[in-house]
């Protein structure tokens, strides 16, 4: 059992892993609505921080379940693991943002949580069937998109191949609010999950939640405010990147 004051602090730790998730991962759903001047910046992330916090309206708890129990056995997470996890997380979080790359804030906490637990009990600590599901996340994720966005092209493209670029321009301008809305929408309610199952995790290692795992309410309200705040500090050196510096946009 560890202190209170310590208990604390490392709830604290894991809500600032989840604003600086919030932050960094911001880029992903306005970064095309910034880049061609749909929205001006600061409009475009009260739009993502609104849909990052709708989230917890729609979403259950199962990604914070297969966090606070599927990655790593429960029962051998204690506050040093948790503390591990978070730093290998917010490290790689913190260096990729001032240098501009997006990347997986959920990846850089999976992969801090499994080495943190690997360390504290080898593989038989690791529950490798939700490891072996979330690779394959992981990896089939970028390829479908990619295969949806393709096709999805080619259709924008045939069904807009009579329509003037002004018309074009003022369709896809309301279509990308609407896409950045369910992109945020689907940030919030999968990674603040995350951080939720962290949390509880931690809180049932210490013996707050009893014999059994679930997520306290006020942990699933802090979290995903947390996430929606780090969304509104924006992350523009990665929206610059993801706006300007992979591909080149136009409102249409």
């Amino acid at each position: 059992m560890i202190s209170m004051t310590l208990l604390v602090a490392l709830v604290g730790f894991a809500l600032l892993f989840d604003f600086l998730n919030g932050m960094h991962d911001a880029a992903n759903s306005i970064a095309t609505v910034v880049s061609t001047r749909v929205l001006k910046p600061q409009y475009a992330v009260l739009w993502a921080a609104s849909f990052n916090f709708l989230a917890l309206f729609v979403f259950g708890e199962h990604v914070a379940n297969t966090v606070g129990k599927g990655i790593v056995d429960a029962q051998i997470i204690d506050a040093t693991v948790i503390w591990a996890a978070l730093c290998g997380a917010v490290f790689w979080n913190v260096a990729t943002w001032l240098l501009g790359i997006p990347s997986s804030s959920s990846h850089a906490l999976i992969g801090g949580l499994l080495g943190a637990g690997l360390s504290k009990a080898g593989l038989h600590g690791i529950v490798w069937s939700g490891i072996f599901k979330t690779v394959a996340g992981i990896f089939v994720a970028p390829a479908f998109g990619m295969i949806l966005a393709l096709f999805l092209v080619l259709a924008v493209a045939w069904t807009s191949m009579r329509l003037t670029p002004l018309a074009v321009d003022k369709r896809y301008r309301k279509l990308q609010l609407v896409s950045a809305a369910a992109y945020s929408l689907g940030h919030g309610g999968n990674d603040a999950q995350k951080t939720m199952g962290i949390i509880s995790v931690l809180l049932f290692s210490q013996g707050m939640l009893g014999d059994t795992f679930y997520v306290p309410l006020w942990v699933v309200l802090s979290c995903y405010g947390a996430i929606a705040l780090g969304t509104m500090s924006g992350g523009w050196r990665i929206v610059h990147t993801m706006g300007s510096k992979i591909t080149r946009l136009t409102p249409a």
